[in-house]
């Protein structure tokens, strides 16, 4: 048997990085790795792909900074749930570790992953017209014009996505 060969048998590949990971997390701030490989299960995938974590600073007073990297035309949206995010991620680690978050802009180009960066959510397919009729023909006791309207949108969207799957 060579020496240095693992005598436990299988290993998940997750433990073989998991050192690297987490060394370069640390290098960056980021005491739990956790925040970066994660980061679209903690903010959820309509904020990930607008904004992705970039460091973790540690100020002279209680709390840590956390930098966000996003485009200039996301910043504003980014901007309006920072306090959410930051809620999320005190969450990920446990206690209060973020006190602030700071954004940084930069072009939809200018991330590292070109393909993730920024790209629009797939067009929805309208409802069909069968899908449609149906939920015209469902709503037509409400008295309420509007309501009537929305449940007839709402129900042909709901039939025709239960036929797509």
């Amino acid at each position: 048997m060579r020496e240095g060969r693992r005598r436990r048998g299988f290993e998940r590949a997750a433990s073989l990085v998991l050192a690297r990971i987490r060394e370069a997390g640390e290098s960056r701030g980021f005491a739990v790795s956790r925040l970066l490989t994660h980061w679209d299960d903690i903010v959820g995938a309509d904020l990930s792909d607008q904004a992705r974590p970039v460091e973790v600073s540690y100020g002279r007073g209680f709390g840590a900074t956390l930098t966000l990297l996003t485009s200039g035309a996301a910043a504003p949206i980014v901007e309006m749930q920072k306090e959410q995010i930051r809620e999320r991620v005190n969450a990920c680690y446990g206690y209060a570790a973020i006190s602030r978050i700071k954004l940084t802009q930069t072009s939809a180009h200018g991330f590292a992953e070109p393909a993730k960066a920024f790209t629009a959510a797939p067009a929805k397919p309208e409802p069909d017209e069968k899908a449609t009729r149906a939920s015209l023909k469902a709503t037509t006791d409400v008295s309420d014009d509007n309501l009537r309207t929305a449940l007839a949108r709402l129900g042909a969207k709901v039939l025709s996505h239960s036929k797509q799957e």
